[in-house]
């Protein structure tokens, strides 16, 4: 029986991707298919029960082949925790075949891990500047969508068909400002700022 084995890890969009060409590469590396794990779920959800089930499998010193290193994750975050867990964590050797120079298999152990800690490091730094990106993007996107005249938060209340009535008997000082709320359905802070909009 061998001691360390090697693991195939394949995963595609249920809908638009096909699984082939990296079965294909896995079994041209000798990988068997009872040991390539496929996972078909889209990217919106990313729920992967296969990649967990190997998760369990792995031991350390195996070697764990993948396409390349988008993978592991929807993002540059969650790829830097998955390749912390499997290379730290775990102590799998990785192969990315789309980038051979952050293979960590068939390394002397020095130089494996400082090719997983240079990995780590460069995952930090392109996940910080993604999630730094997005917020950018963001704050972009509302300040344009405020120039347009988009409001954010929740829509006001409309007034009542009945507010000037009920506004008349308030300041006729016939009803006090909650007794105008509740005859409007409002509550009073609401009641509130309509009588300061109006006093404006």
């Amino acid at each position: 029986m061998e001691n360390h084995l090697a693991y195939g890890y394949v995963r595609v969009s249920s809908r638009d991707q096909n699984e082939d060409r990296q079965m294909i590469a896995m079994r041209a590396l000798g990988i068997p298919d009872k040991r390539i794990i496929i996972d078909k779920q889209s990217g919106k959800d990313f729920e992967r029960p296969g990649y967990q089930r190997l998760l369990r499998r792995l031991r350390a010193n195996d070697l764990l082949v993948i396409k390349s290193l988008d993978r592991l994750g929807r993002n540059y975050q969650e790829v830097q925790e998955q390749w912390r867990l499997l290379t730290k964590t775990k102590h799998v050797r990785l192969q990315v075949l789309d980038m051979p120079l952050l293979n960590t298999g068939d390394r002397k152990d020095l130089t494996q891990e400082l090719i997983s800690d240079i990995v780590l490091q460069l995952l930090s730094y392109v996940a910080q500047t993604e999630r730094d990106m997005i917020r950018q993007r963001q704050a972009e996107g509302i300040a344009a969508a405020r120039e347009r005249g988009v409001r954010f938060g929740r829509p006001r209340k409309a007034k009542p068909e009945n507010y000037r009535e009920i506004l008349d008997l308030y300041r006729n000082r016939c009803i006090t400002a909650k007794g105008a709320a509740e005859s409007l359905g409002v509550c009073y802070p609401t009641f509130h700022r309509w009588y300061r909009g109006e006093r404006g």
